[in-house]
């Protein structure tokens, strides 16, 4: 195949939708975060924005009696989020949609929960939290996870990883502060472990991307993306004390 046939955005895809988890996160890590939020019983509309293929979402609707609507940007991963839900006879109640997480078509007040793991960064986590504020009910929830620095000292080569794609890491204490400023108490905050990031994402996306390079020998694109993944995995090995993913957990005022 040529390589111009072949995109970034489509290599990411194809080697992430066969994976449970298209980000650093865990089941027990969803359920830890679930564990900070009061009347769980009374909560009976939620969305999970960037749902991928629904890893997380289907954890949050074993433990959930309400309605989950997954939005994706990817129709392939929205799929696999449908197949999902059938497998585990969830479909009555959770479905998932593509669309974008920035322009949102659901009713103002509409959730009692918004929950996000790994893709508000790339919105900005300030600008994120206080649009999705408004698709919440007052004394609702808001659950994120974010890449984060989680030391005083910033090395610059993890600076530069995270703007090269689109993101910008703050600190915990920063991001507690813009939870505030858009329109919430802080409740909670917690560092993903390591093997949230090992694991449970880089070992089966590695992987994928292997076939990938099998797949499309020789294929100048698919080698270069394949090679910046590997890129970050080697970060993450040699700065992972610097920085990692965090919960972050908030109520709506």
């Amino acid at each position: 195949m040529p390589d111009k046939q072949l995109s970034v955005l489509d290599l990411i895809i194809e080697s992430h939708v066969g994976l449970q988890r298209q980000g650093p996160g865990s089941s027990e890590m969803t359920l830890k975060a679930l564990s900070f939020l009061d009347n769980t019983d009374q909560i009976s509309q939620i969305v999970d924005l960037g749902c991928g293929s629904g890893g997380q979402t289907m954890v949050l609707a074993q433990n959930l009696a309400g309605s989950i609507t997954g939005v994706d940007i990817s129709p392939d991963l929205i799929n696999v989020f449908n197949d999902n839900a059938k497998k585990i006879n969830l479909q009555e109640r959770v479905k998932g949609v593509v669309g974008t997480i920035e322009e949102l078509s659901f009713l103002k007040g509409e959730f009692d929960l918004v929950w996000s793991e790994g893709v508000i960064d790339s919105i900005g986590f300030e600008k994120a939290l206080a649009y999705w504020n408004g698709f919440l009910k007052k004394n609702g929830y808001v659950v994120v996870t974010c890449p984060s620095w989680l030391t005083d000292e910033h090395p610059t080569v993890i600076e530069k990883f995270w703007s090269d794609v689109g993101s910008k890491l703050d600190t915990i204490g920063h991001n507690i502060s813009s939870m505030q400023k858009a329109g919430y108490s802080f409740i909670a905050a917690f560092t993903l472990p390591e093997k949230c990031w090992t694991d449970n994402y880089f070992i089966p996306r590695g992987a994928a991307e292997k076939a990938l390079l099998e797949k499309y020998a020789g294929n100048k694109t698919v080698e270069a993306y394949v090679k910046e993944a590997r890129h970050e995995v080697d970060l993450y090995s040699e700065y992972k004390q610097f920085y990692g993913y965090v919960f972050y957990i908030g109520r709506k005022i």
